[in-house]
Protein backbone atom coordinates (compact mmCIF):
# COMPACT_ATOMS: atom_id res chain seq x y z
CA UNK A 1 0.00 0.00 0.00
CA UNK A 2 1.36 3.33 -0.73
CA UNK A 3 1.46 5.37 2.60
CA UNK A 4 2.80 9.00 -0.02
CA UNK A 5 4.24 10.08 -2.87
CA UNK A 6 6.42 13.27 -3.31
CA UNK A 7 7.95 15.00 -6.23
CA UNK A 8 10.33 17.99 -6.10
CA UNK A 9 13.00 19.49 -8.74
CA UNK A 10 15.11 22.42 -7.93
CA UNK A 11 17.62 24.39 -10.34
CA UNK A 12 21.28 23.42 -9.77
CA UNK A 13 22.84 26.66 -9.60
CA UNK A 14 20.54 27.70 -7.03
CA UNK A 15 21.91 24.83 -4.89
CA UNK A 16 25.38 26.01 -6.33
CA UNK A 17 24.98 29.36 -4.92
CA UNK A 18 24.14 27.85 -1.18
CA UNK A 19 26.59 24.99 -0.93
CA UNK A 20 29.06 27.48 -0.46
CA UNK A 21 27.67 28.16 3.01
CA UNK A 22 28.96 25.46 6.31
CA UNK A 23 25.75 26.29 7.90
CA UNK A 24 23.50 25.36 4.92
CA UNK A 25 25.39 22.48 4.35
CA UNK A 26 25.16 21.01 7.59
CA UNK A 27 21.59 21.54 8.79
CA UNK A 28 20.53 19.98 5.57
CA UNK A 29 23.24 17.40 4.48
CA UNK A 30 23.91 14.66 7.37
CA UNK A 31 28.01 13.54 7.67
CA UNK A 32 27.37 10.34 5.42
CA UNK A 33 26.19 12.81 2.72
CA UNK A 34 28.58 15.46 2.55
CA UNK A 35 31.59 12.42 2.71
CA UNK A 36 29.98 11.50 -0.46
CA UNK A 37 29.85 14.76 -1.92
CA UNK A 38 33.41 15.55 -1.22
CA UNK A 39 34.24 12.29 -3.22
CA UNK A 40 32.34 14.04 -6.12
CA UNK A 41 34.00 16.74 -5.74
CA UNK A 42 31.07 18.56 -4.51
CA UNK A 43 29.81 18.15 -8.22
CA UNK A 44 26.51 21.19 -7.45
CA UNK A 45 24.13 18.49 -9.50
CA UNK A 46 24.89 15.97 -6.97
CA UNK A 47 23.81 18.52 -4.22
CA UNK A 48 21.24 19.71 -5.73
CA UNK A 49 19.38 15.97 -6.43
CA UNK A 50 19.52 15.33 -2.71
CA UNK A 51 18.43 19.14 -1.63
CA UNK A 52 15.25 17.55 -3.69
CA UNK A 53 15.26 14.59 -2.16
CA UNK A 54 14.39 15.74 1.36
CA UNK A 55 11.99 18.08 -0.01
CA UNK A 56 10.18 14.92 -1.74
CA UNK A 57 10.02 13.18 1.25
CA UNK A 58 8.88 16.01 3.31
CA UNK A 59 6.29 16.04 0.47
CA UNK A 60 5.49 11.99 1.00
CA UNK A 61 5.57 11.95 4.44
CA UNK A 62 2.60 15.16 4.43
CA UNK A 63 4.46 16.40 6.81
CA UNK A 64 6.10 19.83 4.86
CA UNK A 65 9.67 20.25 5.30
CA UNK A 66 9.34 21.11 8.82
CA UNK A 67 7.96 18.13 9.91
CA UNK A 68 11.59 16.44 10.22
CA UNK A 69 15.40 17.13 10.24
CA UNK A 70 16.26 17.22 7.44
CA UNK A 71 19.73 15.93 7.99
CA UNK A 72 17.96 12.65 9.51
CA UNK A 73 17.36 11.45 5.95
CA UNK A 74 20.45 11.51 3.56
CA UNK A 75 20.13 10.20 0.39
CA UNK A 76 23.09 8.17 -0.68
CA UNK A 77 24.12 5.82 -3.50
CA UNK A 78 24.52 2.21 -3.65
CA UNK A 79 27.64 0.52 -5.06
CA UNK A 80 25.76 0.40 -8.65
CA UNK A 81 24.92 4.34 -7.96
CA UNK A 82 21.28 3.72 -7.25
CA UNK A 83 19.79 5.92 -4.48
CA UNK A 84 18.56 5.13 -1.13
CA UNK A 85 17.49 6.92 2.30
CA UNK A 86 19.58 6.42 4.94
CA UNK A 87 17.17 7.39 8.52
CA UNK A 88 18.49 8.38 11.76
CA UNK A 89 17.41 9.40 14.96
CA UNK A 90 13.66 10.53 15.47
CA UNK A 91 12.77 9.96 11.55
CA UNK A 92 14.34 6.58 11.52
CA UNK A 93 11.97 5.84 14.98
CA UNK A 94 9.26 7.17 12.75
CA UNK A 95 9.83 4.91 9.70
CA UNK A 96 10.37 2.07 11.53
CA UNK A 97 7.44 2.20 14.07
CA UNK A 98 5.48 2.99 10.89
CA UNK A 99 6.90 0.16 9.37
CA UNK A 100 7.06 2.21 5.47
CA UNK A 101 10.03 1.56 3.20
CA UNK A 102 11.09 4.52 1.21
CA UNK A 103 11.80 4.62 -2.63
CA UNK A 104 14.20 7.01 -4.40
CA UNK A 105 14.83 8.07 -7.94
CA UNK A 106 17.03 10.84 -8.81
CA UNK A 107 17.97 12.63 -12.04
CA UNK A 108 19.52 16.18 -13.42
CA UNK A 109 19.48 17.81 -16.54
CA UNK A 110 18.96 20.92 -17.78
CA UNK A 111 20.10 22.77 -14.92
CA UNK A 112 17.94 20.98 -12.89
CA UNK A 113 17.57 18.27 -10.19
CA UNK A 114 14.81 16.14 -9.59
CA UNK A 115 13.40 13.70 -7.01
CA UNK A 116 10.75 11.34 -6.64
CA UNK A 117 9.91 9.70 -3.73
CA UNK A 118 7.36 6.82 -2.50
CA UNK A 119 6.85 5.45 0.85
CA UNK A 120 5.49 2.26 0.98
CA UNK A 121 3.68 0.41 3.45
CA UNK A 122 2.79 -3.39 3.51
Amino acid sequence: MIYGIGVDTTTIERIERTMTHESFMTRVFGENERAMFEQRKNRAETVAANFAAKEALGKALATGLSGFVWSEAEALRGEKGEPYFRFSGALEYFIRENNITAHLSLTHEGGFSTAFVVLEQP
